[in-house]
């Protein structure tokens, strides 16, 4: 279906264009002008729906270029790389460096939400890519572009000694999906048979215990906690 508004639909080009998408017979322009449509706007209109589709493409486009350039990381560190590429702070990066918020249809008090800004921007990038792969029902128009982005944050933080700080990645990941932070539960471990079991971490989102660890001391516990949490949980999604 096309767009009546042909000034819309000539915005919706530029995008198009940064993205370097060139075959844009294959667009589905009404879909895109959801997916860069706010909820302040319209109600039942809008990119939430999108949005969900979205959050599943970055999720598998993610995971299929990790597994493409790391063929041999353990399933853990893969999960903790991808959390950091798919998360919002990092997605409304992407959306900020394109321009998203030139098209997105938003109502004043929103635009000027400078604290909703980085939530706000992930979510249209997700509901854009959630558009462009509805269009086609496959990733023709998302990864070629898409890619290269991933790939060079992906060797980034692969590359940085501080990958290992499992406690960060799970923090974006709970952050990400469910918009609230891990609790760390501590305490001395009773049956001292080495020094580096000294501290039991368990680590909580709600009322559900991710993951458990030990350390010689309490950070070390956390970190060993919250890489159980992602073995065990967060690579099996």
């Amino acid at each position: 279906m096309e767009i009546i508004d042909t000034r819309r639909k000539r915005e919706l080009l530029k995008l198009l264009q940064r993205l370097g998408i060139e075959d844009v017979s294959r667009v589905n322009w009404e879909l895109l002008d959801l997916a860069l449509t706010h909820p302040s706007i319209s109600i039942t209109k809008n990119y939430e729906q999108l949005e969900f589709v979205g959050d599943a493409v970055v999720r598998l486009a993610s995971a299929e270029l990790l597994l493409e350039i790391y063929p041999d990381l353990p399933v853990g560190e893969f999960a903790a790389i991808r959390s950091i590429l798919v998360s919002d702070r990092f997605l409304a990066e992407i959306a900020e460096q394109y321009g998203f918020d030139l098209y997105l249809l938003m109502t004043p008090n929103v635009r000027n939400d400078k604290w909703g800004k980085v939530s706000r921007l992930a979510d249209v990038f997700e509901g854009v890519l959630g558009a462009l792969y509805q269009s086609t029902k496959n990733m023709d128009l998302v990864r070629f572009w898409l890619d290269p982005i991933l790939q060079e944050k992906a060797i980034q933080v692969h590359a940085d000694p501080a990958r290992q700080n499992y406690k960060d990645a799970l923090q974006e990941w709970t952050q990400g999906k469910y918009k609230l932070l891990p609790i760390y539960k501590v305490t001395q471990n009773p049956i001292l048979e080495d020094e580096n079991d000294r501290f039991i971490a368990e680590v909580w989102l709600q009322d559900k215990l991710l993951g458990k660890g030990k350390g010689a001391t309490k950070k070390a516990s956390q970190q060993a906690a919250a890489q159980d949490a992602f073995n065990l949980v967060i690579s099996k999604e």
